[in-house]
């Protein structure tokens, strides 16, 4: 960090074959200081039985570190492994899971001032290196709060390619929503008087077309998930730097909160929700959806979203709702009227795929 910058980075990005079996030798190499020191493994059950000989040799090979099963991804789970990080003295967090987990362990590293190492056994969506943590409050209510970003990243190639398709799906719609996203900052910057960060906008523009002009499309190859994993990662940096969400969200990211605060029965990740979310976005914008359609087609992403268990009805009331859920947020959504019949159009496009 210099006297102009109040971000921080990672210090560790390591996207390798069987990272896992070698992570202390990774953080040795990069973070040689905290080998050694008090260490808690933060996982789900589930996860735990699934990759019992991977977490267990992590779990040994960072001095037989505990391995914790954690209840919920909730702010009163997080708040209580803080707690027991700070009375046992200690040092080192490593989360190992998806999204839930990781913004969990993120959290409670950030209130024990712990040092935090992410290890994702998906590529879900931005979030393993985004300055944000999104947890749960009261009931299915959720909240977004601030915290720190991982000081590693270790992404186990082999581990993606074995996660269930529909995961890496979602990052990669987490990542083409950007598209949208930063079309909406700038908007916004204009209408406030406010700044757009050069480079944050860089950061999360190279994060989009690196996956969007990528080559290589088989979603199981190594260069794939190598590609993916950066870009993610180069998304939450761009928050970091821009110290908000806004080179990452934008009113693509509005329609997913809107499914995902009044429509909690519509079984849906978020990166396939701001996916469905960024082809209505982009049309509301003027911009031409068809590149997008045709590279969610080819990725075979689904934005059909009668798919999900969407009805036309509720499409355009979720729509409705996007323009509430998050106040002050400016957005195209504050220029464009709602018209039923645009909405039924996009949506009968959408059904389409095309």
């Amino acid at each position: 960090m210099n006297q102009h910058t109040r971000f921080n980075l990672p210090i560790c990005l390591a996207v390798e074959e069987d990272a896992f079996f070698h992570s202390d030798e990774i953080i040795r190499r990069y973070i040689p200081d905290i080998i050694g020191k008090k260490t808690l493994v933060i996982s789900e059950e589930f996860l735990i039985g699934i990759y019992k000989e991977k977490i267990t040799d992590i779990s040994r090979d960072f001095g037989n570190a505990e391995i914790y099963a954690m209840g919920s991804a909730s702010f009163d789970e997080a708040v209580s492994i803080a707690k027991k990080v700070c009375i046992e003295d200690i040092k080192v967090i490593i989360g190992i899971g998806g999204g839930r987990v990781l913004d969990t362990a993120k959290y409670a590293a950030h209130i024990s001032k712990a040092v935090y190492i992410c290890m994702p056994t998906s590529l879900s969506n931005d979030s393993l290196a985004s300055p944000f943590a999104v947890l749960e409050t009261e009931g299915s209510a959720r909240k977004t709060l601030d915290c720190k970003i991982p000081t590693a990243i270790i992404v186990d190639t082999n581990m993606i390619i074995n996660a269930p398709e529909t995961q890496t799906l979602s990052g990669i719609g987490d990542t083409i929503a950007k598209h949208t996203a930063l079309y909406d900052w700038k908007l916004s910057a204009a209408r406030t008087g406010s700044q757009v960060d050069d480079f944050a906008y860089a950061l999360s523009r190279m994060s989009y077309d690196s996956v969007y002009h990528c080559d290589e499309q088989d979603m199981k190859s190594r260069v794939f998930i190598r590609i993916l994993s950066r870009a993610l990662v180069m998304g939450g940096l761009a928050m970091e730097i821009a110290g908000s969400s806004r080179p990452c969200s934008g009113s693509e990211h509005l329609f997913a909160h809107a499914i995902e605060e009044y429509y909690p029965e519509i079984k849906i990740s978020h990166g396939l929700a701001v996916a469905l979310g960024s082809v209505p976005a982009c049309i509301f914008q003027g911009q031409d959806p068809s590149g997008m359609i045709s590279f969610f087609a080819a990725h075979n992403l689904v934005i059909d979203p009668k798919a999900y268990g969407i009805t036309e009805d509720m499409f355009a009331d979720m729509w409705e709702k996007a323009r509430t859920v998050r106040a002050g947020r400016i957005t195209i959504l504050d220029d464009v009227k709602h018209d039923r019949v645009q909405l039924n159009e996009i949506y009968a496009r959408m059904t389409e795929g095309k």
